[in-house]
C-alpha cells in the first residue's frame, strides 16, 4: 500500500471477522516492513483488548479523547495515547469513551470529518493505517468511510451476509459521492 494510506475494516454485522482482519493485515504488514497505525473505533475496544490490553476503560488517551478535542477546537498532541504492540504496530487504542463521541458528533461542525482531521496529523509517519470499525452504522462508521482511502467488507460466503454486503457497499458509495471532499485543515490539533 502507497504510504499513508488508510483502509477501513467495516461490516454491518458483529462477528465478521472484522478484528481479526484488521489485527493480521497489520501484522502481515509490519513483517513486510511497513509502518503501521491500528486504529480501534468501536467503542467495545474489541481490538485493544485482543492485542493485549485488557482494561481499555483505564487507558488516559483513546481515539476518543482525540475526536472529543477536535470537536472541541482544543490543541492536543496528535500522537498522544498511541500505543506500541509488541509485533512493532502502534495501536490508537478505544474504550466507553468512544460511545459518548458518537452522541457529541450529532451537532459537531464537519461531524462527518472529525476522525479524518485527526489522522490527516498522524497518518503521514505510516505506510498504512488500518482502522477497526464497530458494527452499527453510526457517525464513527461514517468518519471512518470518510477517513478511509479504501474499505475492506468481510463477509461470510453464506445469502444473508452477502445480502447485507450489498446493502452496505451501496452505503459506501453513497458516503464517497455525499460526504468524501476535502476538509479545510482545523488549527487546535
Amino acid at each position: 500500500m502507497p504510504q499513508g494510506k488508510t483502509v477501513a475494516v467495516l461490516n454491518q454485522k458483529g462477528g465478521t471477522g472484522k478484528t481479526t482482519t484488521a489485527i493480521n493485515l497489520g501484522a502481515g504488514l509490519t513483517l513486510m516492513g511497513k509502518k503501521v497505525l491500528l486504529v480501534d473505533a468501536d467503542p467495545q475496544g474489541n481490538l485493544t483488548t485482543a492485542l493485549g490490553w485488557k482494561r481499555p476503560d483505564e487507558l488516559n488517551v483513546t481515539l476518543g479523547t482525540h475526536m472529543a478535542k477536535i470537536v472541541e477546537d482544543e490543541p492536543y498532541p496528535p500522537t498522544s495515547g498511541v500505543l506500541r504492540h509488541e509485533e512493532g504496530f502502534d495501536v490508537m487504542p478505544a474504550n466507553i469513551e468512544l460511545s459518548g463521541m458518537e452522541l457529541g458528533l450529532v451537532n459537531a461542525m464537519s461531524r462527518e470529518h472529525v476522525m479524518k482531521l485527526w489522522l490527516a496529523k498522524v497518518k503521514d509517519a505510516y505506510d498504512s493505517v488500518i482502522v477497526d470499525c464497530n458494527s452499527p452504522l453510526g457517525m464513527l462508521t461514517i468518519n471512518a468511510l470518510a477517513a478511509a482511502d479504501s474499505v475492506i467488507i468481510p463477509v461470510q460466503a453464506q445469502y444473508l451476509p452477502a445480502n447485507g454486503m450489498a446493502q452496505l457497499i451501496k452505503t459506501v458509495s453513497r458516503v464517497q459521492r455525499q460526504i468524501m471532499t476535502e476538509v479545510p485543515a482545523r488549527s487546535g490539533i
